[in-house]
């Protein structure tokens, strides 16, 4: 499912049959051979607007997900192998932010920032970083304290080879299912700013299709949200589902226990 999310995203001018933006038909057309979705009330296909969206979500989604990961290790890494003040500053930053409500903090934030796809990916990237800090820090807190640790420091070893030879290959799979993990939520996530109006206003998405199309009036009076609606939110459920599968098969390899067992 990811795969083919990502192969449409990738191949979206060649395979949108019409520019996402361009009125290239009439307004609320019924699906036809010319317009596979119909149109919208402006007159835009339908269906070149779900292929593009697909590579804004996907976008915003990697690189959320990217963001949030990144800043989550560094922070979660540094805490676990410094120990001391820098530990504890660490962790009283990230229970502050945990302690905060994600989606309207995220929608404070967006609002006041401006819409725009780099905010977005700022906002929902900085929205999931203290959990994974957290379980970074246990982590480490755990190879730490390792036998095997301690013999490579007896015998002279440093941060940067602990780091590299121990460090990185134990996390490599936490970092991994993090990372598709919040990807999942990035999607969701986006579709609701954008859903909100605090995407981009110029950018093509999935959650700006739905926006307009429940701002249309009587919407679901006609048959207009079999083609307008429904499409958008099966392409939003399908990409977050996807993630979780992911996630969900790469568990085994990321959570301890779980190898216990």
């Amino acid at each position: 499912m990811v795969t083919t999310l990502a192969t449409v995203a990738l191949l979206a001018p060649i395979l949108a049959p019409e520019d996402p933006r361009a009125v290239t038909g009439p307004s609320l057309a019924p699906p036809s051979a010319g317009h596979l979705l119909g149109t919208d009330d402006a007159g835009r296909d339908l269906v070149s607007q779900l292929i593009w969206g697909a590579r804004s979500s996907m976008m915003v989604a990697l690189a959320a997900a990217a963001l949030a990961v990144t800043v989550g290790v560094a922070v979660g890494a540094a805490a676990g192998l410094l120990r001391g003040w820098v530990d504890v500053v660490a962790m009283r930053i990230v229970d502050v932010f945990l302690a905060l409500p994600a989606l309207p903090l995220l929608v404070l934030i967006a609002a006041l920032s401006g819409p725009g796809r780099g905010i977005a990916i700022l906002v929902i990237g900085l929205a999931g970083w203290p959990a994974i800090a957290r379980i970074v820090r246990s982590r480490c807190l755990t190879l730490v304290s390792r036998g095997y640790v301690d013999a490579a420091r007896g015998f002279g070893a440093g941060p940067v080879y602990l780091v590299r030879r121990h460090l990185v290959p134990d996390l490599g799979p936490l970092v991994v299912a993090s990372f598709v993990d919040w990807a999942a939520t990035a999607v969701l996530l986006e579709a609701g700013l954008a859903f909100l109006g605090l995407g981009d206003p110029t950018g093509v998405s999935w959650g700006a299709m739905l926006d307009r199309a429940l701002a249309h009036p009587g919407i679901y009076a006609g048959g207009e949200w079999a083609w307008w609606v429904l499409p958008a939110g099966v392409a939003i459920a399908l990409a977050s589902v996807g993630f979780a599968f992911v996630g969900l098969a790469l568990e085994p390899r990321a959570n301890p226990r779980w190898r216990r067992a």
